[in-house]
Formats: structure tokens, sequence, C-alpha cells
């Protein structure tokens, strides 16, 4: 899963099975700006059951430049790393990168036939899948894509050929730290044929979110750049030590992809840093479609209130931000924009950090916490007032409308502002100073903590000023601290938070995103929550095939988590997407690949 920013972050990637269809858009809605001519067509018809993957679509013509917002600066360009794992870092690289299964609006996954042919599960014992690369699919450097690169891509993930450097290695001079091993720790081979245009998995455990593999969010990177900068024999990933791993891995993390070769319908021209990026068409493109902008342009706008200006002034033609009322309002009176809000795969969250000794040794001021907070006062004071059927979500691992929801957390009464009872919690648990100055039983202070959340974003900012109120009734004291847009990554990575407040924007992979988020050591496990028996059904859940199944295994976790008061899901997160109407192909894809998804289709509308 990914974590988000200003909007928020990419924050790290999700779980339902491969399989399960969301209905796009649920609960949202769009329209035209006020001198357009309203009509179904636009963003508009992406609330139309099932349109998601197909609306504003329509033939292009040559030229043009699109101009598209990152909400964050990128600081560190390796996606698969636990501190590159950014939304606006994906979106900048799936415009150049390979994969094999693309999450899509309707939040099912796509083969990308122009990367793979075919890709197959062949067997079940052992669960044996088959990639056939596309013959033409090669590098722009004329390198063709081959089974070296998913050789490559499974060794620096799985956690064994390229482990991540110990805890003493501040400089992380030796290993790689991928934001999940997911997957490629079941690998037991990967062996190519057909002069390397024939992959190979077997699997020493099944998986059940085998789709999610090399792809799924998480581009190829090409193996031959790294072979050859760490002194590698060139086509012979397989046996990289782990030194040479390193320093590929470390290279793609500094170095943008204007610096080496990719394969997409663009190639990145330029990159100003924490300004933007410039794509232009790549004629070593092989697919049948040819990008038609002549310039696609990513702009890093990290005020999120400027975007509207930024739309009207026809400095961007495509803003991607989170919905606020203002926001919504001064769009909708833009000439000439078509727009839609959507619910999609990302929600809000609370977290906290159990590495603080307070918060991580007292479950029950953990719950006593979450229950005094009250999340129908969030919703009403925030994201309530433009999306009025938003409601409290109940699930660490599924939004509603998905199959596989159950709400583990409304019987609980965390959320629910229940003053009476969270103080309850606290006094059949022998703290003091209850409502006043709360004091752990030993007498020690509890608190201030922090509560932390991206500049710029006013929701988040509203949302730590509630919780900071909800948990002054309890006597416990909170101090705002705001979080630069590029910091988030380093913040959560570092342990730089008491209380914390994003969205994680998921891909349509349940189990793999529950094994990174909630085992112990997961990748994006960032507070340090550990439970042997969860640990047990995650992984249990990992490896069934059956999705039913692996989706109670889920819930079964999910129960002991809520239990611990860890994370406080919030809610399902609208998202916002508003494009000129002299562009067509651009869809909002409320997963972890967002709008960028399908860039090569992008242009003027013919």
């Amino acid at each position: 899963m990914r974590a988000q920013s200003s909007t928020l972050t990419r924050g790290f990637t999700l779980a339902a099975g491969l399989t399960l269809v969301l209905v796009a858009c649920s609960g949202g809605g769009g329209g035209s700006g006020s001198s357009g001519k309203g009509s179904s067509a636009g963003l508009t018809a992406c609330s139309t059951q099932g349109k998601a993957n197909t609306c504003n679509s329509g033939p292009t013509k040559a030229g043009g430049t699109f101009t598209y917002v990152l909400e964050k600066n990128i600081q560190q360009w390796n996606v698969h790393d636990v501190n590159g794992n950014t939304f606006e870092n994906a979106e900048a690289l799936e415009v150049v990168l390979p994969q094999v299964f693309v999450p899509r609006p309707d939040f099912t996954v796509g083969l990308d036939t122009n990367v793979v042919t075919s890709a197959a599960q062949t067997s079940s014992s052992p669960q044996t899948l088959v990639y056939k690369i596309n013959p033409k699919a090669s590098w722009n450097d004329g390198t063709p894509i081959s089974a070296d690169d998913f050789v490559y891509y499974w060794r620096t993930n799985n956690g064994k050929d390229c482990p991540p450097p110990p805890a003493s290695d501040s400089t992380q001079t030796k290993g790689c730290l991928p934001q999940s091993t997911a997957g490629y720790d079941r690998v037991k081979s990967v062996t190519p044929s057909d002069g390397g245009k024939t992959v190979t998995v077997v699997m020493s455990k099944p998986y059940s979110d085998w789709k999610s593999l090399f792809g799924g969010g998480y581009p190829l990177y090409p193996a031959h750049v790294a072979e050859k900068l760490s002194g590698a024999k060139t086509g012979d990933a397989a046996h990289m030590t782990t030194t040479q791993m390193t320093q590929g891995w470390q290279y793609f993390q500094k170095n943008p992809p204007s610096k080496y070769a990719t394969a997409g319908p663009y190639k990145m021209q330029q990159w100003a840093d924490n300004d933007h990026a410039t794509y232009v068409p790549d004629p070593k493109w092989w697919g049948p479609k040819k990008a038609s902008l002549q310039r696609l342009i990513f702009k890093v706008i990290t005020d999120a209130t400027q975007e509207p200006i930024a739309l009207r002034n026809n400095e961007v033609q495509g803003i991607y931000p989170q919905p606020e009322v203002d926001l919504v309002k001064q769009v909708k009176e833009i000439p000439d924009v078509t727009y839609g809000i959507a619910n999609g795969l990302t929600w809000e969250h609370f977290d906290l950090n159990l590495h603080n000794p307070v918060l991580g040794k007292y479950t029950a001021l953990r719950r006593a916490m979450f229950t005094a907070i009250s999340i129908k006062d969030i919703l009403a004071k925030t994201v309530g007032q433009f999306d009025p059927g938003v409601k409290p979500l109940g699930s660490h691992n599924f939004v509603p409308g998905q199959a596989g929801y159950q709400d583990v957390v409304t019987s609980t009464g965390q959320g629910s502002g229940d003053l009476a009872k969270a103080k309850k919690y606290l006094s059949d648990a022998k703290f003091t100073g209850i409502g006043k100055a709360l004091k752990t039983p030993d007498g020690k202070a509890v608190g201030p903590f922090n509560c932390r959340y991206t500049t710029g974003n006013q929701i988040r900012q509203s949302e730590c000023q509630i919780l900071q109120s909800d948990l002054g009734n309890l006597g416990v004291k909170v101090t705002i601290k705001p979080i630069g847009a590029a910091d988030l990554g380093t913040v959560l990575a570092g342990h730089q938070y008491d209380i914390i407040v994003f969205a994680w924007v998921a891909a349509p992979f349940p189990t793999s995103s529950a094994q990174q988020n909630w085992s112990t050591g997961g990748g994006g496990n960032y507070g340090g929550y550990s439970d042997k028996q969860a640990d047990a059904l995650i992984n249990q859940a990992v490896g069934e095939t059956d999705q039913a199944k692996a989706a109670q295994l889920l819930n079964q976790a999910d129960k002991i988590m809520v239990d611990a008061a860890y994370v406080l899901p919030l809610y399902q997160k609208p998202t916002f997407l508003a494009v000129q109407k002299r562009f067509v192909n651009m869809r909002n894809n409320a997963t972890l690949v967002g709008p960028p998804y399908n860039t090569g289709e992008w242009g003027l509308k013919k």
C-alpha cells in the first residue's frame, strides 16, 4: 500500500482478492464548469456503473501540452523502497516504467499486453506462473525486456538475496529495504526460456495475490542498468551479489528516470527538482498506439488551495486534490472543465506510534483515546460538507461495497466519542487525573503527544484539531505539528510522531496489503504493531487462493488488531479529479496508481 501526502501519500498498498470488483465512483458525482455545456459526457459519466474504465473517452489528435499536478516533491525515486513508496513517485514513474498487471478505475487489474502477451497460473501444486513477454518489448536503449528484469525485481524484493541493512547501518551502505516482500518471499525460482522472453515462476508456498507480482503499481526497473553500474555481468541478475544489488537499488533511489533507460509511450526529458517533470513521446515505443501529446508535464504544487487557481489560469490542465468545500466550489465555477468525485480504495486513519513507551505499553490508554474520538463529528466538520454519503469506516482491509468488507470497529465503541466509556477504560486500568492531567498507574504523565499531518491540508489540520479537543476531555494534551509535504515517508519510517493522520492508497490486492501494513516488521507497519495470532492469520490468508476464505481470515485478524487499538479507520476517502474538457481519456483511478495509469492514451480531443 502507499501512503498519500497532501491529498495523502501514496500510502502504501491493499486487500480483497484479485478477482474482486468494486463499484467504481460509488457515492460520487461530477459535472461541468459553469460556462461549459453540462452533459453526461466527460468525468460525470464515470459515476455510471460499468463506465469507470471507459468514461471521458474519445479519439485524439496530435499535439498539445497537458500539465497535471503532483502534490508533493519527489526526493527518492525508487518506489520499491520503503522511503520512496509515495503516491506522487508512483504517478511520475508509471508514465515510463512497465508493469505486468495494472490497477484500473473499476478496481480490477488489467494485463498490459504491450509488456506481456499473457500471464497465467499453469499449475496449483506447486503454484506455477508463466509470463510471455511481448517479443517487441524493449527498453529505449535497445535492450530487450527479458526474464532478467523479473529476476532482478524478485531478488531485490524478496528480503533474502538483498536483505535489509542492519539497524546499526544508518547509512544503509549494503542491502535493500523494500516497501513489502509480500509474494516475492514465497517465490522458489524464476526461470527464463525462449531467449529470455518466457518467465516461469514457481512458488514455494501458494500466494493468493499473484497478479500483484511484477506490477500492480510497482513497476519493473531495468536490470541491465543496475548490472552495468555495479560491475555485474549483463543479463545475469541471478548471480548479482548483495553489494551489486545494493548499488543498483541506491542508483534508482537517487536518479530520476531521465537518467536511465525506460520503456513507455513517453520518456522523461527533464526533472526540475521541486518544480516539474517534462515528458515527450518516446520514438522507441513499440506499442500500437503512439503518444499523441507533444508534451506531458507533471507540475509540483504542494499547496492544494493553489490548484484551482492554476487550473483557471490554464497553468495546468488537470488536478487531483483532496476535495474540500471551497476547492470544489471554485472548480465548479471554472468554464470548460469536467470533474468528478468518487470513493475508491483510499482511506483516512489515525495511527499511534507504539514505539512511544507510554502508547506502546498501555492498551487501555489506546482504547480510551480511540473511543473518545468522534468520527461523526470529524465527518460533519470536514468531508461530509461536500460528500454527504460518507460514513465511518469499519475495517482496516476493505472498504464498503468491496467483497469481504465487514465492520469490526463500530461494536467496540472506537470512534464513537463515548467519553464515559473512554474514561471507564482508564479508571479500570488505574489511571489517575482523568479529565484533568492524565497519569499512568505508576504516576507518570501521559503526554503531551503530537498529532502530525501534511502541511497545507486543511482537512487533516481540522482532524488533528478535533482529536486535540476530544483527547483533552480525557486529560491528554495534544500539540499539532505539521509535516512538510515531501517529508511524510521520512516521518513515518523514522517514527517521528505520536499520532499521525494520513491515508493509505490501495491496490486491489487485500492480503498483500495486510501483510505489508499489519504483520510484524511489515514495510508499512511504521508504528510497530505486533501480534503473533494476527501474524498467523494474515500469513494463512496470503496463501489462501479461495478469496472468500482469505477475507474471513483477514477479518479475524482485524478483530485482534482493533482490540489492540493501533490504527483507527476514519472514512473511505473521496477523490476529486478535474480536467479541461478539450482533453480526453483522463479518468479517476482511485487506487494506488491514480489517474496517470494510462497516460499513453491522454490527448487533445479530436
